[in-house]
């Protein structure tokens, strides 16, 4: 079975070959731009439809498939172990809206290799398409404090997520402490990750305030402040490695 396909870039290391699937143009464009801008980068074929994704990921068999969960009504979700059958060496990067763990838990589960929102900023898709090329996993930060506050229940391997789907969990903590919100989760994490709290808000997209607000709520619930505290509050719940 042939490897994925690359050829030599520029710098003399092999280009990382990359389909892009998603049924909106000026998505699809706006990925292009991004990713021309990375000599390590060769787009391959674009598609708008799964059966079209599938379709182009076995005659190019790229290393890296930028996939939208859905595509002209349908969703992806339930091909991507059809489309690792096709070409076991791709590495799938879900670039979406669906916010929901669901859809990350279960996208890993079946063979992403990474999950990012749209609405992240265009240096982190580059840095997760890097990291899936290179074979690693990344999902994007607040999603990760997410899936760890947000524990399946025994039912979770065989539900597939309905789109639209939103959770309000809580992560607990020491019994003696107040759990934190799912919101106040992701904010522990960023912060935990070194984050300020105007990166936290653009990342957020939430004022500066916001961000504070849940700040404070964090300290009042958790008796933490400093950076070295917040990091083992973190681990505590698993929110940070």
């Amino acid at each position: 079975m042939d490897a994925p396909s690359s050829t030599p870039s520029r710098q003399g290391s092999p280009e990382v070959t990359v389909v892009l699937a998603d049924d909106h143009l000026v998505v699809r464009a706006g990925m292009r731009l991004l990713l021309a801008q990375d000599p390590a980068f060769r787009i391959v074929a674009e598609s708008a439809t799964v059966p079209d994704t599938l379709d182009a990921v076995r005659e190019h068999r790229p290393r890296v498939l930028v996939l939208d969960l859905t595509m002209a009504g349908q969703s992806s979700l339930p091909m991507i172990p059809a489309l690792l059958t096709a070409s076991p060496g791709t590495r799938i990067l879900v670039l979406t809206m669906q916010e929901d763990p669901a859809f990350t838990r279960e996208a890993l589960r079946t063979g992403a290799a990474g999950y990012l929102l749209k609405e992240a900023a265009a240096e982190e898709l580059l840095a997760a398409a890097h990291q899936v090329a290179d074979g690693a996993t990344y999902v994007q930060p607040v999603l990760g404090a997410r899936l760890a506050v947000e524990t399946p229940g025994p039912a979770h391997q065989e539900r597939v997520p309905v789109l639209g789907a939103r959770s309000a969990a809580v992560t607990p903590g020491p019994a003696d402490q107040e759990p934190l919100t799912v919101r106040e989760a992701e904010v522990l994490s960023l912060l935990a990750l070194g984050h300020t709290n105007q990166e936290i808000a653009q990342r957020l997209y939430v004022s500066v305030r916001t961000v504070e607000t849940h700040r404070s709520r964090i300290r009042d619930k958790l008796g933490k402040d400093t950076r070295a505290e917040l990091i083992a509050a973190a681990r505590e719940r698993g929110l940070v490695a």
